[in-house]
């Protein structure tokens, strides 16, 4: 590849004018915070000159613009990804070193952006890295986040929520960029007019707010192209501060414009449990969706006039999750009441242009607003869905039996709510699950309807990760090893990790695999013994868990499996138990209690577990607080384990089961989303695989015949010292028993089926620890996953969106 910096000399030159120009000081005398700004906004800056270059040669080739709209991208540090996908990182660490600096240290001041939480956030930076690999025209539009979702503590073994201040130093990637910033009008009312024969619509009376843009540079491996992400911040219309409130002491008063707009960027997901929360929820919403639309429809007028019906030919909106649902109306009103297009000419060109991901079979992540909320919001918005919702109830053909109840699966306004699932499945051409299992439980069962009445629209597309952020950045020892027996091609082309296989019976390439862990699990080591000041030991196998906390995740089923394991080894001090240090990680949303009980069991085990003499040579409980992109990075390469042990049918897909295999751990985990590629692709006696499978799930629910009474009391010497052990004080002494999780297993009859697969799992478990001791046929399987993760690669992922959907 072609590299902006030619040699060390030259980096270092320009890297001192950098740290001069904005220090006032020599590279020697800054600190390393100084040093972290000067080269983030140096690389930043040369990047933004390839993305002009990118930007005219997409207007050249007249190439398709995919936007690509997310409330979330988890993008985390990008210094290291960058200078990785532009060649230099090697050029740049010698450079800095021979100025007497650290890159390590110096990275290592970038702030986590806070524009994201989960899955869901990390698989759209992802897919912006593959888009920028893949050279398509690709640009994320999203919201900048004041404060995201929340800094995680730990607190007398609870969650505590605190604001994320990731902004506070500065954040040196972005450029702000007040000539883009768009109107945004909330609440209001529809008034019309007529001009000839059409009827113009417009709002009046609006409370209006601008959405600002602040633009970061993606940057594609190769360095040839630099594609962009826009996240949008709310600001005030006009500077009003009110100097008489000042004075008379209301300082909260004189800037309340400023303080109500930035309201709706300040945090990712507003507790939408009252009607104050669900307004700013759906403000947020609007606004990110409104703005990137008119931006979009603003670069197209611009290239390529007003040939509106081109509109498909030239731009691809894919939607990710129902957050950007408006997108569909919110396209339909410009073009009508903006751009005079009737309306079977508008919904034409927005049901080719607009396609859907979903994300989720739980129906209560499927978003459902009230229309009395909605409509006083977004009245034009409201107008307009209401409109879309008749013409789609006028479709119908009645005269079928099923057609009532399939009329009432499918309308966009039902039973006072807005369906915003309904609504993306509606506006778009092409709806996609994440993974085999979940678009196949979407056309059997979730979207069901949709899919017997347009079953062409649906299809799958199995998530992918960034193998360069997740592997090649993350773990550079194994990297490194893997390059010098397979050459460097993996980084452009994922499937060049197969050739891994040829070295999977050589004994000296593998105890190198094992060296190449261990570095790892050290480096874990003493990140955990610096934040969470625990000694765990890198001798011990690391079993790790690691996502967002939800009842169906199942990680209540893993800290049962380590209460089991402590109860026997009490009971029996000769039962042998292979030394395990049992690894969680992940935040549960603020108003989640159930989760959040969880959590707290864990901390409240590890107390125990971590200060009994009896057992804590052999097991360690560690909860490593405030999951996110950087300390992910250093988790999944020092895993052993992977616990992928949802119930079956309620993962979509997961990705740390991907990170996690890439890097060399072996799956512990249910036939469920992407495990079952996993399992396909790597060979199941490669993996541990345990419990109910998905038709066997439906089968029991539906008999009626499943009681947790009886599970329990079938199993008294484990199972039933379990259950009671949550409330007789054994793991209480952080703060108190856990009644509720007592509650949700034996009153609620355990919905997730955590007692029903825990003997199986904890056999699962057993057997593939008991299988440790013989490390060269571990670093085997766990080199042969690593060889077959390519597969997993995000650059396939989106080849296939390419090529499928967006035909870019």
């Amino acid at each position: 590849m072609d590299k902006i910096y030619q040699s060390k000399e030259e980096f270092a030159e320009q890297y001192r004018q950098h740290v001069r120009a904005l220090s006032g000081k020599e590279f020697e005398d800054t600190s390393d915070i100084d040093r972290f700004t000067a080269l983030a906004k140096m690389i930043a800056g040369d990047s933004r000159v390839i993305a002009a270059q990118t930007d005219e040669r997409n207007r050249v080739e007249g190439k398709k613009r995919v936007y690509y709209f997310s409330i979330e991208f988890l993008i985390g540090r990008l210094l290291d990804n960058y200078l990785l996908n532009l060649g230099i990182r090697d050029l740049v660490a010698e450079a800095i070193a021979d100025m007497g600096g650290d890159l390590d240290v110096i990275e290592r001041q970038e702030p986590d952006p806070a524009l994201g939480n989960g899955g869901l956030g990390r698989l759209a930076a992802c897919f912006l890295d593959s888009m920028a690999h893949e050279g398509i025209a690709g640009y994320g539009n999203g919201m900048r986040y004041r404060y995201g979702l929340f800094k995680q503590e730990i607190v007398d073994g609870r969650q505590v929520e605190v604001a994320d201040e990731w902004l506070s130093k500065g954040y040196p990637w972005e450029v702000k960029r007040p000539d883009k910033a768009v109107r945004i009008g909330f609440g209001g009312h529809v008034v019309s007019r007529q001009e000839g024969d059409r009827t113009i619509f417009s709002v009046e009376g609006t409370q209006d707010v601008l959405a600002v843009p602040y633009d970061i540079p993606i940057v594609g491996y190769g360095g040839k192209t630099v594609n962009k992400l826009r996240c949008w911040s709310a600001e005030p219309i006009d500077e009003h501060f009110d100097l008489d409130a000042f004075n008379a002491g209301d300082y909260t008063g004189a800037d309340r414009d400023r303080a109500n707009a930035e309201a709706i960027s300040a945090i990712l997901y507003p507790n939408d449990a009252g009607e104050h929360g669900r307004l700013l929820r759906l403000k947020q919403e609007y606004l990110f969706v409104a703005a990137g639309i008119r931006t979009l429809l603003d670069t197209f007028e611009r290239e390529h006039g007003k040939a509106w019906g081109e509109l498909p030919d030239y731009v691809a909106i894919h939607t990710n999750d129902t957050h950007p649902a408006m997108c569909g109306p919110e396209l339909m009103r410009i073009l009508m009441d903006e751009k005079g297009l009737p309306w079977d000419e508008a919904w034409d060109i927005v049901t080719r242009t607009v396609s859907y991901t979903n994300h989720t079979i739980l129906p209560e992540a499927l978003e459902k607003w009230p229309i009395s909320t909605f409509s006083s919001l977004l009245p034009r918005i409201y107008q307009i869905i209401d409109e879309i919702n008749r013409r789609w109830r006028e479709g119908f053909d009645m005269s079928q039996p099923e057609s009532a109840e399939r009329l009432r699966a499918t309308a966009v306004l039902w039973d006072g709510e807005v369906r915003m699932a309904n609504l993306s499945v509606i506006c778009s051409h092409s709806v996609n699950g994440v993974a085999k299992i979940h678009s196949d439980i979407l056309k059997a069962s979730t979207l069901k309807d949709f899919a017997a009445l347009r079953p062409e629209m649906f299809n799958n597309k199995t998530n992918g990760i960034c193998h360069r952020r997740f592997f090649a950045e993350a773990n550079p020892t194994y990297a490194k090893l893997v390059t010098e027996v397979i050459g460097d091609g993996w980084l452009d082309d994922a499937s060049e990790l197969e050739k891994l296989t040829a070295f999977e019976g050589d004994a000296s390439f593998l105890e190198r695999v094992g060296a190449s862990k261990r570095a790892n699990k050290l480096r874990l080591a003493e990140y955990v013994k610096r934040e969470c000041s625990l000694v765990i030991d890198p001798n011990s196998i690391f079993d790790v868990q690691v996502k967002r906390f939800h009842a169906y995740k199942r990680q209540l089923l893993n800290i049962m499996k380590v209460m089991d394991l402590y109860n026997r080894r009490l009971a029996d001090p000769n039962f042998k138990i292979q030394p395990t240090t049992f690894i969680f990680s992940g935040k549960a949303a603020s108003s989640y209690t159930f989760a959040k009980e969880v959590i707290r069991l864990i901390n409240g085990v590890a107390e125990v577990v971590n200060n009994d003499p009896r057992v804590n040579d052999i097991m360690k409980v560690c909860f490593i607080p405030n999951f996110r992109v950087s300390n992910a990075q250093l988790i999944y390469p020092a895993a052993e384990i992977s616990e992928q042990i949802s119930t079956a049918g309620k993962e979509a897909s997961g990705t740390s089961n991907m990170k996690l295999m890439m890097n060399g751990a072996i799956t512990l985990g249910t036939m469920d989303g992407a495990n079952i590629e996993i399992v396909d692709l790597a060979g199941r006696e490669n993996e541990a695989i345990f419990g109910l499978t998905t038709p066997e799930v439906e089968a029991l629910r539906a008999s009626g015949q499943y009681f947790a009474w009886d599970i329990v009391n079938s199993d008294r010497a484990r199972l039933g010292r379990i259950i009671d052990q949550f409330v007789d004080g054994t793991f209480a002494g952080l703060s108190g028993n856990f009644e509720s999780i007592h509650h949700e297993l034996m009153f609620n009859n355990d919905y997730d089926l955590v007692l029903k697969d825990f003997h199986s799992y904890v056999d699962a478990w057993e057997s593939l620890t008991s299988t440790y001791p013989d490390a060269q046929d571990w670093n085997r399987r766990a080199l042969h996953n690593t060889a077959m993760s390519g597969w997993f690669s995000s650059d396939r992922t989106i080849r296939e969106y390419r090529d499928e959907i967006w035909h870019a």
